[in-house]
């Protein structure tokens, strides 16, 4: 089989994966570290939550880490704080210490063995309330009960919606073992959706974060499957003459869009998501993948060779004409698409060095906005403020976040091998 290998990143892509195996323990974890600072952040006070010393997660620490995360918000120190929900506290203070708004609570465990979450939000200059949570959560639900507090903060101080009770996908290798995980948004909290003895590639959530698309080598040779993530089932999507590779969801969670050798040389064709018989989208003499659909699902764009090196183009979802996007550079792969439309980000082989590109579609304006030299798969949050993408740093492979602009990163340190092949999941139904 005629398979190229652009960049870092396998795009047409041989890969394997065994059988779906049980969820294994949670062997990744991952700790978040944060550098930059953005121009205007919003001061905040998180004081330590009353009993959770004696709790399984620290609340106050996870709501932290995920604000100062978004490159939105700046922490001012609360850790000396003994406050709660239960009473107004007294916010001159906070007022000297140059905080906007405070959060308080309290973790209590209850008879039961679940613990009860209780928040609050405060504005620190109008000396006003901004509303309260409560949760009811066994311990496995602790992290996600504290991402679900920082969303609300989030929504209530910028407006919009918060991404941290949403999930991610990557795998990784060690030694001989691949695993794709789905983890928290902050990388933590990892549970193994498969295992391998072979390589593992191109996980794609469905639009309603039910499902991941994936490609596996058990016969041999690439296949596509559609994997279930709360019950482990899958079922067999793309098994055709040749490869079948690069799975990317329509909007509305109907049809893949993939590439296939069955024909020739590697193209795009649609497939309905239970399987069936494919529909050819492309008719080239070069290698057509890596597709992606619009958000609005009208148009698709992939990665093509037919110019003689890899650049993006796009085509009507039903097939067409297509044309070229990328003209900065003379390689570009990887694409993604912010929620609304307005952003590609992809991945740019730069002097040997392989980084990640921001285009605004408007204008056509181009920034690279890391200082790594391996960047690879970039994928937008739900709410398009941040990019994950996998990296290379002190000669391990890891999963960064970082704003649009570049200024605000976050390193996802883990432990359990090389990361590749990350993907954000939809906000939670």
């Amino acid at each position: 089989m005629n398979q190229p290998l652009w960049g870092r990143r396998r795009v047409v892509g041989l890969l394997g994966a065994a059988a779906a195996l049980p969820a294994l323990p949670a062997l990744a974890q991952f700790r978040v570290e944060v550098s930059g600072q953005g121009l205007t952040q919003l001061p905040i006070a998180i004081a330590p939550f009353r009993g959770e010393g004696q709790s399984p997660q620290k609340i106050s620490s996870i709501i932290q880490a995920d604000l100062e995360r978004s490159g939105q918000f700046r922490a001012v120190d609360a850790a000396s704080a003994s406050l709660d929900e239960t009473a107004p506290p007294d916010l001159g203070p906070w007022r000297q210490r140059g905080a906007d708004s405070l959060a308080v609570g309290s973790v209590t465990k209850l008879a039961d063995g679940r613990f009860d979450v209780r928040f609050r939000l405060w504005d620190v200059v109008r000396a006003q309330g901004l509303g309260a949570q409560s949760y009811a959560v066994t311990a496995a639900d602790l992290r996600l009960a504290a991402h679900r507090i920082a969303d609300f903060i989030y929504e209530k101080l910028t407006g919009e919606r918060g991404i941290f009770s949403t999930r991610i996908a990557y795998v990784t290798k060690a030694g001989p073992r691949y695993n794709l995980w789905v983890a928290d948004s902050d990388g933590d909290n990892a549970q193994s959706a498969l295992a391998s003895a072979e390589p593992i590639i191109s996980p794609a959530w469905s639009s309603n974060g039910s499902q991941l698309a994936y490609v596996s080598f058990e016969s041999r040779k690439p296949v596509v499957y559609v994997h279930e993530v709360a019950t482990g089932k899958r079922r067999l999507i793309a098994n055709f003459r040749g490869s079948n590779s690069a799975p990317a969801w329509s909007p509305d969670g109907r049809t893949l869009a993939v590439t296939l050798s069955r024909d020739g040389g590697s193209q795009l064709y649609t497939i309905d998501a239970n399987g069936g018989e494919p529909r050819r989208l492309t008719q080239s003499a070069g290698i057509d993948t890596e597709p992606l659909y619009s958000p609005d699902g009208r148009m698709i764009y992939f990665v093509s060779d037919r110019g003689g090196a890899p650049q993006i183009y796009r085509m009507p979802a039903t097939g067409g004409s297509p044309e070229r996007v990328t003209f900065t550079g003379s390689y570009n792969i990887s694409p993604a698409m912010s929620p609304d439309g307005k952003t590609l980000a992809y991945i740019s082989r730069i002097n040997g060095q392989f980084k990640l590109q921001v285009m605004e579609l408007g204008g056509g304006a181009v920034a690279s906005i890391t200082d790594t030299s391996a960047d690879e798969s970039p994928s937008f949050a739900p709410n398009g403020r941040l990019i994950m993408y996998a990296t290379r740093q002190g000669g391990a492979e890891a999963l960064m976040t970082t704003t649009l602009d570049g200024k605000i990163k976050a390193r996802l340190a883990g432990q359990g091998g090389d990361i590749r092949e990350p993907d954000w999941g939809p906000f939670q139904k």
